[in-house]
């Protein structure tokens, strides 16, 4: 009997960890999945769980460093990390992020100290190697680096990176005739580098070699057109070789990349002025003092275009700030004067004339004017000195730009791009937040559900849900506790609408398994409720993308999404979300006749679909239908999708 028991006993523990692992398994692949969607805090959510469940596994903790990685949370991260690598030492990953999340922290001898032991596990890692050099070059531990960059070199001859940072240190240490020569051997295996070419254009600014650096700087913004800082160096060479046009051109689409640019704005404004812009100089210096309010260059350039348009109090007020810093700047007390000429203020302006006066005659005398003591200055440069008001700003020294080998950046921030297709439109809980403020989008079914259950959660039409919140997944994960309590005594018709609705929760907590379980129980009691069949499809395409980021098969799951949108609209033809989402479907597959066939349907319905005129747009731009594109954006952003004019920006010469 005693052997029998302990033999159950022991069955029933098996049975009983195997589940518990089932479970940590789902939930780690559900919180990965919420992580390739980018819908963080919900994956920390699932994470969260399976370190409560398992504590002493690794991946919880690592996956949840990730996540806390993307949303900046990097002391955060760096401690999941520490966590992870005290559960298993030997996962050469776990080094990486930790040596990033203290880059992040600039905390570059503890991340060398990471990517050394990774190194160890895996010498052949070219990107250990490259992060751990510019670590080191941070340090200015350049002998060190030195000695580094010639072990990667001999294991990796081809590897043009060891010669741009070769370069970085050269200039360091103020060799530029050796940074040159490692730059252009660096660029004769590699002349794909945009930040390579920078660096060169740099050189050559730096030796007021104006013509080369825009030549230079071609090639940089040819690679790497988002950069704003190529485009104020390329500026800075263009005004010295009086190419005044495109320098203007150049600070304008520096600060349509970077609208917070301050070189940006100040030079731009003095390029105004220069060519007589006044107004819209005034606005970039008004831009330049809500960043600076105590730039007194900044204050004077105002001064002066105030004076010039007419504007003499407010020119006054700028000029008083100045010359109550520097009690001595004559020029601005004869400017002052001027302004207080003109305004019948006569003795304010004696004033200020009377102590110009004496101090000519002063210089006249004794050959000296008094001059502001240099401790009044701000430490921000030299170019501080009043007298240099209209000379153009440079940042006081370049700083390199350091490409840090980044997987995590690369498999999931990098895939949004400008040309990327708008998501489906699907069924959630909260209302759809979009570009389009005036549009709400609407379906008679999803109408007639929330009516015939008024009891439960209305359900929302939205354009991708977005990410949740943590309070936001914590009502969810309560709805759905909510709606599986009630299942057991529901009647069939109730059981239908509290599975739709589970579906719909699990689907938005990123749970596609046990929403198309939910969803398909809904078509087997009705197999034209399109509500279930629109949400499925949606569900199976996220399935099948995940699990191809994965490395896995996801034709089966593309087939069944295909199939049950398109059974919908065989049921509801006049649903314009539904053309939409198939459109999308066929896009993601580069069938872009068909895409653009059902993005029509989809606008002949329903003609202020915003999404569908901005994804038949890019669809016709992927196709060579240039014209025919950019006319779908400019619709797009005429109905209130204003992402679609920097779309056309870029696609128009």
């Amino acid at each position: 009997m005693k052997r029998v028991l302990t033999a159950l006993l022991a069955v029933s523990f098996g049975m009983l960890d195997t589940h518990a692992q089932f479970n940590i398994d789902r939930l780690m692949m559900i919180g990965r999945s919420a992580l390739y969607y980018e819908d963080y805090v919900l994956s920390i959510q699932y994470f969260n769980q399976a370190i409560s469940a398992k504590p002493y596994l690794y991946e919880p903790w690592y996956y949840r460093g990730v996540a806390k990685y993307y949303l900046d949370d990097v002391s955060g991260a760096e401690q999941d990390c520490s966590r992870a690598i005290e559960r298993n030492p030997y996962v050469v990953s776990l080094y990486e992020l930790r040596g990033l999340t203290r880059i992040r922290q600039e905390k570059f001898a503890k991340a060398v100290t990471d990517y050394s032991s990774a190194i160890r596990q895996a010498p052949d890692n070219q990107s250990l190697w490259h992060n751990r050099v510019l670590c080191r070059i941070q340090m200015k531990d350049y002998p060190q680096a030195l000695a580094e960059l010639d072990t990667i070199s001999r294991r990796w001859s081809r590897y043009a990176g060891a010669y741009f940072m070769r370069s970085e240190i050269y200039l360091a240490q103020k060799d530029t005739a050796a940074a040159e020569a490692a730059l252009d051997h660096g660029l004769e295996i590699d002349a794909y580098d945009g930040a390579a070419w920078s660096q060169r254009a740099s050189i050559s600014l730096a030796k007021k070699e104006w013509k080369e650096a825009e030549g230079y700087l071609d090639k940089a913004i040819h690679l790497k057109p988002k950069q704003a800082g190529y485009y104020i160096n390329r500026a800075l060479a263009r005004l010295n070789i009086n190419k005044l046009r495109g320098a203007m051109a150049d600070y304008d689409t520096a600060l349509d990349l970077d609208p917070n640019n301050f070189l940006g704005h100040y030079n731009r404004g003095l390029l105004r002025a220069h060519v007589g812009d006044d107004n819209r100089a005034i606005t970039d210096f008004d831009f330049v003092l809500k960043m600076e309010p105590d730039n007194l260059m900044a204050l004077y350039n105002r001064a002066l275009l105030l004076d010039k348009t007419g504007d003499l109090r407010a020119a006054i007020n700028d000029y008083s700030k100045v010359i109550k810093r520097f009690p001595n700047f004559w020029t601005g007390l004869e400017n002052r004067a001027s302004c207080y000429r003109r305004l019948g203020m006569t003795k304010q302006a004696e004033e200020d004339e009377f102590k110009v006066y004496k101090a000519r005659l002063y210089k006249h005398l004794y050959g000296v004017q008094p001059r502001m003591d240099r401790s009044q200055l701000r430490k921000r440069s030299d170019d501080e000195e009043m007298d240099k008001y209209n000379q153009i700003v440079v940042a006081d020294q370049e700083e390199n730009e350091h490409e840090y080998k980044n997987d995590y950046r690369g498999k999931v921030q990098n895939r949004k791009v400008n040309m990327e297709f708008l998501p489906m439109y699907e069924l959630a809980y909260l209302p759809y937040v979009s570009e389009v403020k005036t549009y709400i989008p609407y379906n008679r079914r999803v109408d007639a559900f929330n009516a015939a259950h008024k009891r439960l959660h209305p359900l929302y039409i939205v354009c991708d849900p977005g990410g949740l919140s943590e309070s936001d997944t914590r009502r969810h994960f309560e709805w759905i506790d909510s709606l599986s309590s009630r299942m057991p005594t529901a009647a069939n018709n109730e059981l239908q609408a509290l599975l739709l609705q589970r579906g719909v929760a699990y689907a938005v907590t990123q749970n596609y398994e046990e929403a198309s379980a939910d969803l398909g129980a809904c078509l087997q009691s009705d197999s034209a409720l399109v509500l279930a069949l629109w949400q499925r499809s949606v569900c199976s395409l996220r399935q099948s993308r995940f699990n191809q980021s994965q490395g896995k098969d996801g034709n089966l799951l593309y087939t069944q999404a295909l199939a049950d949108i398109t059974n919908a609209i065989h049921i509801d033809p006049q649903n314009p979300y539904l053309f939409y989402n198939r459109a999308n479907l066929y896009a993601l597959r580069n069938d872009f006749a068909h895409a653009i066939e059902d993005y029509t349907r989809a606008i002949v319905i329903d003609q202020h679909l915003a999404e569908a005129f901005f994804n038949r747009g890019i669809a016709r731009l992927k196709s060579n239908r240039t014209q025919e594109g950019i006319a779908d954006l400019s619709k797009a952003g005429e109905l209130g999708l204003y992402k679609a004019y920097s779309v056309i920006k870029q696609k128009k010469p």
